[in-house]
């Protein structure tokens, strides 16, 4: 496996040289090295404790799939169109035959003519990774073009719309819709959480939406479900990926695990990505918190979505 040098930055305020502290992140940065190991691909990891600066890296700025975390990225862009008033937000738009993204999307469901508001076409793109409407909202958000002009505005030097974007077909026949890294999707949930994407209006709203998922049988099924988490999930074949931001007791921290090149294929729920996903919540959720008292109940699997 391709792996770049990964690090703990200590917490400061006199608790740097605490043998309990060090030992902890040490052990931590061990274990997150072991799972990353267990993939048979290229593992990116990025993990940020957003008070005390805690931070672990594993090819946190390398190349890797969006696949549809690309659509927290989209998700900025219809919100930066609503803001300067070029969308509304509670329009009812015509759903037509012709946007249909062949799947098992609940848009594609609908008749043509449907009616629907934009922000139910938003909470589909996020809760439920809706295709279709995810494809709709990026034309209507001005196109990948657009998406990524606010990306670059933004500070952000490789994550774009590749899919259905001129100029981006050499990048789409190898990242497939999007491309990002571990840290850079991680920053854009920060972003988002901080007020700082689009307006502090916009980014409450976009938090909100970031925080009713449908998909909770990876990250999110190894923390509390009393624990509000704002994410977003992505998967291929050869690619399995989540962006989370856990608002946390002691405080919130935010995680990225992105792999490519998979082995292993398979849709099922010990896909060594999806193992890899799990395990890195349960590490830093038992790292963070450790005296919360909280594990998952017995036969949850029985619930993975």
């Amino acid at each position: 496996m391709n792996m770049t040098r990964s690090w703990w930055f200590p917490v400061v305020c006199g608790l740097a040289f605490v043998p309990s502290l060090l030992a902890a992140q040490s052990e931590l940065a061990s274990s997150l090295r072991e799972a990353s190991h267990k993939v048979r691909g290229t593992v990116g990891i990025y993990v940020r404790h957003l008070r005390t600066g805690e931070t672990f890296a594993i090819n946190a700025d390398t190349l890797f799939p969006t696949a549809s975390m690309v659509k927290v990225p989209i998700l900025c862009g219809v919100f930066d169109k609503i803001e300067k008033e070029e969308l509304d937000y509670h329009a009812e738009m015509i759903y037509r035959d012709s946007l249909l993204y062949a799947g098992v999307d609940i848009l594609g469901s609908f008749s043509d003519s449907s009616k629907i508001t934009l922000s139910k076409l938003a909470m589909l793109m996020i809760a439920t990774s809706d295709n279709t409407a995810s494809l709709w909202l990026q034309f209507l958000a001005g196109t990948g073009t657009t998406i990524n002009s606010w990306m670059e505005r933004n500070g952000y030097m490789h994550t774009r719309v590749n899919s259905r974007t001129p100029g981006r077909e050499a990048m789409r026949s190898r990242f497939g819709w999007g491309v990002t890294t571990p840290r850079e999707m991680a920053n854009l949930l920060v972003q988002i959480r901080e007020g700082r994407a689009v307006s502090p209006g916009a980014s409450d709203e976009m938090y909100r939406v970031l925080s009713n998922i449908y998909w909770s049988g990876e990250a999110l099924s190894e923390i509390p479900p009393t624990i509000n988490v704002a994410s977003k999930q992505g998967a291929v074949d050869r690619s399995r990926s989540e962006v989370v931001l856990v608002n946390a007791p002691h405080g919130d921290y935010v995680f990225c695990v992105i792999t490519k090149d998979q082995d292993d294929t398979s849709w099922v729920h010990d896909n060594e990505g999806y193992v890899l996903i799990r395990t890195v919540s349960r590490l830093l959720w038992n790292h963070f918190e450790p005296d919360f008292g909280w594990k998952p109940v017995h036969g949850h699997e029985k619930w993975a979505k």
